[in-house]
């Protein structure tokens, strides 16, 4: 069993008191918003349309401790290092010992997309073993089957991929729509990224799953053409990648991007105008896929 202590400080000495209260033999510390969830909540470290702001104004250190701690001590000797008169205001609560790593399992269950494909953690045994099952562990890299915009993306490619495709996977992220492409029958797949994290984890993924996918960084040429263009970024990068993604797509190919908000989807359709023709495919929890094809012949793009 551990002690959680929690201590109330404001901004200009939230840091002192956590590095002292570390110093005294805390074994973990996390500083929050003591406003969180009222009218003052302050956002931080530059979340999406603000500027990045220093500690909250009223801020809640957090300290965890052995059982065994002497905290009358410990939280004297802590808040005299850190300037203050005397120990803050806190609360304590005992934190019972758990299997944390059979906890967080716990968390994440076989991810069913289609009748024919599965998403399956690596402790728990399909619930198809006739499907497509593609083992993923949650990770570092973004792509575990469980955001809306990648089960958009894996909705389609059931259907857009066909045996002998070449398929383009562009922001690949943890791998798992290559992978998918693989297992679905596609001949060639290439999977793009900008991370080194991300193409190595992509990697060891695609060896997990014994799927063949080629892997390359952003930063090198891309020319070839693809039967299948899929795209799970953001919308502002696929936005300025609207005329690399866009002719990419081989005669006769199709493309998908998601990443999209409900609400972002006319600024996305306006950026391929001049190159492919977009149309909102889907939409799942306020997000969208957007889809296009190239004719097969012709001068054109529709």
């Amino acid at each position: 069993m551990w002690i959680s202590v929690t201590l109330q400080a404001e901004a200009k000495k939230a840091e002192a008191l956590s590095e002292a209260l570390m110093e005294a033999g805390a074994l973990s510390i996390s500083i929050e918003d003591a406003d969180a969830g009222t009218d003052a909540e302050k956002p931080q470290f530059g979340e999406p349309g603000h500027h990045p702001v220093g500690l909250w104004d009223h801020s809640r250190v957090i300290a965890l401790f052995s059982a065994d701690a002497d905290l009358t001590v410990a939280l004297a000797q802590a808040a005299a290092d850190a300037g203050f008169d005397a120990v803050p205001p806190f609360t304590l609560e005992e934190v019972a010992e758990q299997n944390w790593v059979q906890l967080t399992q716990s968390q994440f269950d076989p991810i069913r997309i289609t009748d024919r494909m599965w998403i399956v953690p690596s402790w728990h045994t399909a619930p198809d073993p006739d499907a497509i099952n593609i083992e993923l562990d949650p990770g570092m890299a973004f792509g575990t089957g469980s955001h809306p915009t990648t089960r958009l993306c894996l909705e389609w490619l059931c259907d857009a991929v066909a045996p002998g495709a070449s398929v383009l996977d562009y922001g690949c992220g943890s791998g798992i729509l290559g992978i998918a492409a693989a297992k679905l029958g596609a001949a060639d797949v290439l999977g793009v990224d900008i991370d080194d994290k991300a193409l190595e984890a992509a990697r060891d993924n695609a060896e997990r799953n014994d799927a063949t996918m080629r892997l390359q960084h952003s930063r090198d040429a891309l020319d070839a053409q693809f039967d299948v263009v899929v795209a799970n970024i953001l919308t502002n990068p696929l936005c300025v990648l609207a005329p690399l993604l866009s002719t990419r797509v081989a005669p006769g190919g199709r493309i998908a991007l998601s990443g999209v908000l409900d609400t972002q989807t006319d600024q996305v359709i306006a950026a391929y105008a001049p190159f492919i023709a977009l149309r909102v495919g889907a939409t799942h929890e306020g997000w969208a896929r957007l889809e296009g094809s190239r004719p097969a012949t012709g001068a054109g793009i529709a």
